[in-house]
C-alpha cells in the first residue's frame, strides 16, 4: 500500500487533555512508517489548512511529542471557524481536497466536538464525490460532553474534577466566614444546552455541604430558586450555588446571555453566576461572593483526571488505527461496560449519526426537586473524576510544553477565506 501523509488540527474551545489526543495520534502515526509518511498539522486549526499553513510533527523530536501528554490546550492553535454547507461554500471544502492533494495527505484526524464532526463528515463526502481517497477520522473532544454515542468526552473529566474540587473547596470557605460575613457563593460553570459540567459540583452533597446547582435541562423558576437558598441558609448557615452558563427561564432567555453571537452561530454567554447572586443579595439580604471558572475550568491541566488523560490519549491512538484499518467517516467512542469497577471499552460511531446532535443530561441524573444530582450521576461521573497525573514540576510550577512548530512550505496560491 502506498505511504500517505496525515493531517491533524484542533478545533474549537480547547482543553487540559485535548494535546494528549494529539499525542496519541502522532506517537501511533510514527510506529507505521511503512503506511504513514508526515504527520502535518494544521496551525489554527482548520484554518491551517485552507491558507495551507502546515505544521511538520516530524520537525519535533519524540520527548518533545510525549511532553504534549501533560500540556493544556492547543499545542498547534485552535479556531473557532464553521464551514458553511457544502452547497452555501463548495469553494472552502474543495480548497481542503487541493491542499491536502498537493501534500500527499490521505489521513484526515480532526480533534473536536459536534461543529468539528460535521466538517469531518462534509470532507469525507466531498472528497469521495471528488475521486479522491481520503479516510477522515473524528477524534471527540469537549468539556461539554454532549457528543452523542460515547460514554463521555475527553475533556470533561478532568473539568468535572476542576469544578468539583473548586466547589468543596470554595464552600468551605463560605463555611469559615457564614457566621458574620459571606453566607452564599456562587460558581459560574460553562455549558451552553447540557448540564454535565455543572452536575459535578452537586458532587460535594456528598460531603455535607448545602449546594444548589441550575441545570439548562431545567427550566430557570426565580421564586423556587431564592426560597430554596433561602431555606438551605437557615438551616445551615451559608450555601454554594453551581449555575451553568447555558441556565435559562422558561422563554428560553439565558440568565447570562449578552446579546452577541461567536463565530458557530451561538449566543454568546457569560455573567449568570453575578445576576444570580445580585438575585439572592436583593431577595435575601445574604451576603454574597461570586466566581466564573471561564478558561480556568478546560485548561486547568495541573488537577486534570488521570482517567481523562488516558482515555484522551487512547482515543487519538484508535483513530490513527481506525485509517489505517480502512474506516471512514467515523468517530473513536467510549463504551462503559462497568460503574464499579470502572471498565470500558473503546468503540466507534458513524459521523453521519454524530454531527450536529446534542446530548443532555438524561432527567434521571438530575433530583426530582431540580436542585441536586442522582445516585445514578454519581455512579457515572466519579470514575471519570477518579485519579490524578500531576505534570513535572520545577520551581513551583508545571513544566508545559511549547512546540517549534516549524512551517512546511506552501506548495499552492495564496486563498481568502470567506
Amino acid at each position: 500500500m502506498p505511504i500517505l501523509n496525515a493531517f491533524y488540527a484542533q478545533s474549537g474551545g480547547v482543553t487540559s487533555v485535548i494535546n494528549a489526543s494529539a499525542c496519541g495520534v502522532i506517537e501511533t502515526a510514527r510506529k507505521h512508517p511503512d503506511r504513514i509518511g508526515n504527520v502535518y498539522a494544521g496551525r489554527n486549526g482548520i484554518i491551517g489548512a485552507l491558507t495551507e499553513e502546515l505544521i511538520d510533527t516530524g520537525a519535533e523530536p519524540a520527548e518533545a511529542i510525549a511532553a504534549l501528554r501533560s500540556t493544556p490546550a492547543g499545542a498547534f492553535g485552535s479556531c473557532r471557524y464553521k464551514l458553511k454547507s457544502l452547497e452555501e461554500n463548495r469553494r472552502e471544502y474543495e480548497r481542503l481536497i487541493e491542499v491536502f492533494k498537493a501534500h500527499g495527505i490521505g489521513y484526515f484526524f480532526y480533534n473536536g466536538g459536534g461543529d468539528s464532526a460535521d466538517t469531518c463528515f462534509k470532507v469525507s463526502q466531498l472528497s469521495q464525490s471528488l475521486g479522491y481517497p481520503l479516510q477522515a477520522i473524528h477524534v471527540p473532544k469537549t468539556i461539554d460532553n454532549d457528543l452523542p454515542l460515547t460514554d463521555c468526552c475527553p475533556g470533561f473529566g478532568s473539568v468535572a474534577k476542576y469544578v468539583a474540587v473548586s466547589t468543596l473547596e470554595a464552600s468551605f470557605d463560605v463555611r469559615s466566614m457564614a457566621a458574620t460575613s459571606t453566607k452564599v457563593f456562587v460558581l459560574e460553570v460553562m455549558g451552553r444546552h447540557a448540564g454535565w459540567i455543572a452536575a459535578a459540583g452537586g458532587l460535594v452533597a456528598d460531603h455535607g455541604i448545602p449546594v444548589v446547582v441550575l441545570f439548562p435541562e431545567i427550566e430557570f423558576d426565580k421564586a423556587r430558586f431564592l426560597a430554596r437558598v433561602d431555606e438551605l441558609v437557615k438551616q445551615h448557615g451559608y450555601c454554594s450555588v453551581v449555575v451553568s452558563e447555558g441556565c435559562h427561564y422558561p422563554d428560553g432567555t439565558f440568565l447570562a446571555e449578552q446579546g452577541t453571537r461567536d463565530a458557530f452561530g451561538h449566543a454568546q454567554l457569560g455573567g449568570a453566576a453575578p445576576v444570580v447572586a445580585q438575585m439572592v443579595k436583593e431577595a435575601l439580604g445574604h451576603k454574597f461572593h461570586w466566581a466564573v471558572a471561564d478558561y480556568l475550568q478546560r485548561a486547568a491541566r495541573h488537577i486534570a483526571s488521570a482517567t481523562d488523560v488516558k482515555q484522551a490519549y487512547e482515543l487519538g491512538q484508535r483513530a490513527v488505527e481506525l485509517a489505517l484499518e480502512g474506516r471512514n467517516a467515523v468517530m473513536p467512542t467510549i463504551e462503559r461496560t462497568s460503574d464499579a469497577p470502572y471498565a470500558y471499552r473503546i468503540g466507534s460511531a458513524p459521523l453521519d449519526a454524530v454531527a450536529n446532535v446534542e446530548k443532555p443530561m438524561p432527567r434521571d441524573f438530575i433530583s426530582a426537586d431540580g436542585w441536586g444530582i442522582t445516585d445514578k450521576c454519581r455512579r457515572y461521573l466519579l470514575p471519570l473524576i477518579e485519579g490524578e497525573d500531576y505534570p513535572a514540576y520545577r520551581n513551583g510550577l508545571p513544566v508545559y510544553a511549547t512546540l517549534r512548530n516549524v512551517a512546511v512550505p506552501r506548495k499552492l496560491p495564496a486563498f481568502e477565506l470567506a
